[in-house]
């Protein structure tokens, strides 16, 4: 059986941040998010929990999150910055056009495929990040 991954909070304080109530109550939020929530998305989630949470409270965290390497900041081209725990398993994208939906998934021949372009062109991958974007195919 794996070990559990330390938390949001766990790694923040291990990298030497202080971690105050507001904080907490978003690192929580975010440990707790199965989707890709914006900083609008969060604020909601963390002022329904402690309402004294500000919007800047919450852009402040995630920025200073993302700067420690504990969020990753996901751009989809619509305009809105999303973010997920930088220490989730690994997965790709597929976000629908029309509806913003970010469907996660693993695909096991394109990780293969993606190591052995890498391997031709003379490169040892260390990372990647895939995103398709489509519209749902019309029932025939």
């Amino acid at each position: 059986m794996s070990a559990k991954r330390p938390t949001i909070t766990q790694r923040s304080e291990a990298n030497g941040l202080r971690m105050t109530h507001p904080r907490r109550v978003i690192a929580e939020v975010l440990e707790s998010s199965d989707d890709h929530p914006d900083v609008e998305e969060l604020y909601n989630r963390a002022s329904a929990v402690d309402s004294g949470i500000s919007i800047a409270t919450v852009y402040r965290t995630v920025k200073l999150f993302e700067e420690a390497g504990i969020l990753d900041k996901l751009e989809f081209g619509d305009g809105r910055a999303r973010y997920e725990d930088a220490e989730r398993e690994h997965h790709d994208h597929l976000i629908d056009m029309n509806s913003g939906e970010v469907i996660e998934f693993m695909d096991a021949e394109i990780e293969a495929l993606q190591e052995k372009i890498a391997q031709k062109l003379g490169y040892e991958l260390r990372g990647h990040r895939l995103e398709l974007y489509g519209v749902p195919k019309k029932n025939l």
